[in-house]
C-alpha cells in the first residue's frame, strides 16, 4: 500500500493555483495572508476584464519547514489575478500616492445571482478593493524563486 501525499512534498514547486468555486476562496486567502505591494503593482485592465496585483507573499505553506530546520523565513513574487471583472472599487486607500505599500490580510468571495458576485480584498488599516465579477475566477501563480523574508520573522497577528 502506498503513503499519501504530504502537503510538503509540494513545498519546493511554486504554487499555481486556481480558484473557481467558493470553497476554493479560503485556500488561496491563506496564502496570500499578509502579501505586501505597492500600489503600482495594481493593475485594472478593463479591456481585458481583469484586476491583476504582484505581490510579495510569506510562505506560509513552508513556515513549519523553516523552523524545523532552522532556516530563515521565505517571501516569493506572485501574480494574484481575478478575471472576469465587470467593476473595481476601493476604499481606504490614497490611489494618487504612488508610494503607497498595502499590506493584503484577507480574500472573501461573496456571491450574487447566476454566477456573478464580488471579490473583496481586505487591507491593513481599513482598506479594502472590491471586484464585481461575472464569475468566481481567482488565480494565484508564484513567479519568482523564494527569498528570504527582509524581517527574518514569520508575520504575527496578535489576539
Amino acid at each position: 500500500m502506498g503513503e499519501d501525499a504530504r502537503f510538503e512534498d509540494a513545498a519546493e514547486r511554486p504554487l499555481h493555483l486556481k480558484a473557481e468555486a467558493a470553497e476554493d476562496v479560503p485556500v488561496i486567502s491563506a496564502l496570500v495572508q499578509d502579501a505586501v505591494f505597492a500600489i503600482t503593482d495594481m493593475s485594472w485592465q478593463p479591456k481585458a476584464r481583469r484586476l491583476a496585483l504582484l505581490v510579495n507573499r510569506f510562505r506560509w505553506e513552508d513556515r513549519s519547514a523553516a523552523e524545523a530546520r532552522g532556516r530563515p523565513y521565505e517571501r516569493v513574487r506572485a501574480l494574484l489575478v481575478i478575471g472576469g471583472v465587470t467593476g473595481v472599487a476601493s476604499q481606504g486607500i490614497d490611489r494618487t500616492d504612488k508610494s503607497t505599500v498595502l499590506s493584503l490580510l484577507s480574500i472573501a468571495w461573496h456571491p450574487g445571482a447566476d454566477g456573478a458576485g464580488r471579490v473583496e480584498l481586505t487591507l491593513a488599516g481599513d482598506g479594502a478593493i472590491a471586484a464585481e465579477v461575472e464569475c468566481l475566477d481567482l488565480t494565484l501563480k508564484d513567479v519568482t524563486r523564494p527569498y528570504v523574508a527582509p524581517s527574518h520573522k514569520a508575520p504575527v497577528h496578535p489576539e
